[in-house]
């Protein structure tokens, strides 16, 4: 497994699963006991099913205009991306900035992630990810 071609599998698939609210294509990058954390205080998915179900409630209220994903760094089997996603939430626009950890098995798939993002109301745009 090359965890540089992992990680750029893991963002260009992101950045179409997201624009698409297709979980079962996001849900292919992961391997069955993976665990996810969404932000440090929220409960903590462990497995496919419980990923996908947290991705299904993400997505419900969810309008999306655009999804950006930056060029992952990489060290060892480690690596963190930045995206950028304007969407509307309740007919509101807004932009979420963030950073995604994340630490591939021996096959490439996610056995670890961890995301860290922020909200601002309107499509604001910035210099990342690059």
């Amino acid at each position: 497994m090359d965890p540089r071609e992992a990680a750029r599998r893991f963002a260009r698939t992101w950045e179409i699963g997201w624009a698409t609210h297709d979980q079962a294509l996001l849900a292919t990058l992961y391997a069955e006991g993976c665990v996810h954390r969404s932000m440090p205080f929220r409960p903590v998915h462990q497995g496919k099913t419980e990923l996908t179900d947290y991705l299904a409630w993400s997505f419900a209220t969810e309008e999306i205009v655009r999804v950006r994903f930056g060029e992952p760094l990489v060290d060892g089997r480690t690596a963190v991306v930045e995206f950028l996603v304007h969407a509307a939430e309740d007919g509101q626009p807004v932009t979420l900035a963030g950073c995604a950890f994340v630490t591939f098995d021996e096959e490439g798939l996610v056995s670890e992630s961890r995301d860290y993002w922020h909200t601002a109301e309107g499509h604001v745009e910035l210099t990342s990810p690059r």
